[in-house]
């Protein structure tokens, strides 16, 4: 056991089977800016605390390691992408922080960036708020709470990271992931605190925010909010990709105007990738998962 605001965290093997490396988890890591949720960190083949690794944290991370227990029997396989690269020497050593998302209740509201959201008006807003996925299920089920969720990240989570594993702690060596809602949280966590995530890959970002494209407020929302804290940025390094079958039928215009803001921005740190035929699935950001990893984790760049 060990100690995080006097509420004990205890680290366990994981029940999730991994195929190299080993799996650790914190069942209910206590937060006083959101909802507890299980946190699992992932060490490569031969983990030592002779040597420091480089940190990735990945959203969703229910769906990261095992198909035998995700909701639709599929996974990013982080274990055996990350293993590999490591073992070939394309990046530079690291663990991985998976964390849970807050179910259906919390997932949209947790990871809708706050500050554009609150830069639309009360009626837009509200337009949102009304949205449902189906008839039983709103798209949110509570209030946009991302601001709170980076907190957790940053002031509770990366602490305990920091201070409990043989981990780099700057930004050059912090690094953020997810896809779709998960893509736009890191975005916003790298601008947000760009001296704290020094990298971020977005696959399959969704830029509608929504589910609704006619008459969306909410592209042009993030657009303007980037477009405004490109200048915050120094030496961050962001990638994007795309594909363009099932929910990712609606992203190659709307990725092309995030494009546009960041040609404003050194090419040698972004790039925005473009797979046809992809679909918006753990399948498909499995098979490409190598290429943000090494963009954000260059053996070169150490």
């Amino acid at each position: 056991m060990v100690q995080n605001d006097k509420t004990k965290i205890e680290l366990t093997d994981s029940i999730e089977s991994v195929t190299s490396g080993q799996l650790k988890t914190i069942t209910k890591f206590p937060s006083k800016f959101v909802t507890s949720r299980r946190v699992q960190v992932w060490l490569p083949d031969g983990y030592s605390k002779k040597l420091k690794y480089a940190v990735l944290y990945m959203h969703d991370g229910q769906m990261l390691f095992d198909a035998s227990v995700t909701w639709n029997k599929q996974e990013w396989q982080v274990d055996e992408v990350a293993s590999s690269l490591i073992a070939k020497q394309k990046t530079k050593p690291f663990i991985v922080v998976a964390i849970d998302n807050g179910g259906d209740d919390h997932r949209h509201s947790d990871y809708f960036p706050e500050k554009p959201f609150l830069s639309l008006t009360k009626q837009q807003q509200q337009i949102a708020y009304n949205q449902r996925r189906n008839s039983q299920q709103k798209v949110f089920e509570n209030s946009v709470a991302s601001d709170n969720y980076l907190k957790f990240l940053v002031e509770e989570l990366k602490p305990y990271i920091d201070a409990h594993f043989s981990v780099l702690t700057d930004k050059q060596n912090t690094a953020i992931m997810g896809s779709s809602m998960g893509g736009l949280i890191s975005m916003y966590a790298m601008f947000e605190y760009p001296h704290v995530f020094g990298a971020a890959a977005c696959l399959s970002t969704h830029w509608p925010g929504v589910f609704f494209s006619d008459n969306n407020p909410i592209p042009d929302a993030f657009n303007q909010y980037m477009a405004k804290g490109l200048a915050n940025l120094s030496g961050n390094r962001i990638y994007f990709d795309y594909g363009d079958q099932t929910l990712d039928a609606m992203y190659p215009p709307l990725q092309k105007r995030v494009d546009e803001i960041f040609s404003q921005y050194d090419n040698t740190l972004w790039v925005s990738k473009f797979f046809p035929g992809e679909e918006h699935s753990e399948r498909s950001w499995a098979k490409r998962l190598d290429i943000p990893m090494q963009f954000v984790f260059s053996s070169e760049a150490r």
